[in-house]
């Protein structure tokens, strides 16, 4: 934050006049619409009053905009993640979460069957919960096989050994989320 909160509201004053003045609004008639005093409002104006929220509220409604333009708010932050996808194993890996810790988000992209180096099925410390993008997936877990298409999902320990690949001759997307440690992910119910 560059700067100070005093200095921010230090601003709202003329901010609050070149509204009212673009919309050759009085200050009679903006108490009327708000509720507060023509006093308030010019000492506002004026910067001989510290504004609050009560106050703030109705100037931003009477004036039709955000309350962040009022008190020139900073922008917020880019709210995109940029990370860099990783080829490994034949693999692409999109990492979609960029903090260290908890859920780590994926986006998986498996080659075609037959086009990746065979890998024997792993078994680590986590759980896992994958959702088919695009194309279809052969889970093989433990001493079970399934194959999943798009729309489906599939939850499980990876304790249980487990190998992830494209069924056919296409390439299979995959959205990924793994917990370490036996963290889960919880999918809420709609209620009713």
């Amino acid at each position: 934050m560059d700067n100070p909160p005093g200095d921010v509201l230090a601003g709202v004053g003329p901010r609050l006049r070149a509204l009212r003045r673009a919309r050759s609004t009085t200050l009679a008639a903006l108490a009327a619409e708000t509720g507060l005093t023509a006093s308030t409002l010019s000492r506002l104006e004026n910067g001989k009053l510290r504004p609050t929220l009560e106050q703030l509220l109705p100037l931003a409604r009477a004036h039709g905009v955000p309350l962040d333009d009022l008190v020139a708010a900073p922008p917020t932050g880019d709210p995109r993640v940029h990370l860099r996808p990783v080829r490994r194993a034949g693999l692409v890996l999109v990492p979609l979460t960029r903090r260290p810790g908890g859920i780590q988000a994926y986006k998986v992209i498996y080659p075609p069957a037959g086009r990746s180096p065979a890998m024997p099925p792993q078994a680590h410390d986590g759980y896992e919960w994958l959702y088919v993008l695009n194309g279809q997936i052969r889970l093989r877990l433990g001493e079970q096989e399934f194959r999943l298409g798009v729309g489906e999902a599939a939850e499980f320990d990876t304790r249980v050994p487990h190998r992830i690949g494209s069924a056919d001759d296409q390439p299979a997307e995959v959205l990924a989320l793994f917990g370490p440690q036996g963290e889960r992910a919880h999918l809420a119910a709609p209620t009713r």
